[in-house]
């Protein structure tokens, strides 16, 4: 009995994989996107393994295991499968069953947001546009790192997800991103300060402009934006990037 069950956990983690990988694109909940052929071949893999297992299980009883004498005589089998093993059972029927969804405002509201370093001769003029198409991560760099001041009484229009931001007033535009996997997830959030809070994981795209605060090109000046419109927007497929927001409608 444990090795079968031993063999249908094979069975079952390789379906999840390839469920997941090959239908769609619910992988990108938990990888990034080049990692699919990875995917693709572990499940595969992972089906061989549990076919060969089966495979040989059977070819055992055929040649006398059923009799209870294939271990010397004593009828006892020592081969088991670890305790911990079991515990994948879980996330297999999950990936098979019901793949769960991307990390969101759970996550982001206890990670500390983060600020990639950009020396300052890298920042490019802002280009005339108004509203101007931005990152969350470039208008938090512009923010704290842009001396020029180009950001300064600028209209933005920015996507991400609702996050609470608890005391303090306002909440944040969240973006959750990736290196590898969901493991490793990191977050950039931008304080919107002058529109209700819509509810948490809602992705809406905000158009406003930089809330005043400390010295801006510096540490001290805040990732906070002053709300003038909050639209409700689709979540993207891939929704571990920080992207720029969708076309307005009518432009």
């Amino acid at each position: 009995m444990r090795r079968l069950l031993q063999t249908v956990l094979l069975l079952l983690s390789g379906a999840g994989l390839l469920r997941v990988a090959l239908f769609g694109d619910l992988y990108l909940r938990y990888v990034k996107e080049g990692m699919r052929p990875l995917l693709i071949g572990s499940g595969v893999l992972l089906i061989l393994l549990g076919l060969t297992d089966a495979v040989s299980s059977l070819r055992r009883r055929e040649d006398g295991g059923h009799t209870g004498h294939g271990d010397g005589g004593h009828g006892h089998r020592h081969s088991s499968v670890p305790r911990p093993a079991w515990l994948l059972f879980l996330p297999a029927l999950s990936l098979l069953f019901y793949a769960p969804p991307a990390l969101g405002a759970y996550t982001a509201s206890r990670e500390p947001a983060e600020v990639a370093v950009t020396h300052e001769d890298d920042f490019d003029p802002l280009p005339a546009t108004s509203p101007l198409p931005i990152t969350l991560s470039d208008f938090t760099r512009r923010v704290r790192q842009d001396r020029t001041g180009a950001i300064e009484g600028r209209t933005v229009r920015m996507t991400g997800f609702v996050t609470s931001a608890g005391q303090g007033g306002g909440w944040f535009l969240t973006r959750i991103m990736i290196s590898c996997c969901a493991a490793d997830a990191r977050s950039v959030k931008v304080r919107v300060h002058g529109a209700p809070a819509p509810a948490a994981d809602t992705w809406v795209t905000v158009t406003g402009a930089w809330h005043p605060g400390g010295t801006l090109g510096t540490g001290s000046a805040p990732a906070a934006l002053d709300a003038r419109s909050v639209e409700k927007t689709a979540e993207p497929v891939n929704a571990y990037t920080d992207a720029l927001p969708p076309p307005a409608l009518g432009r």
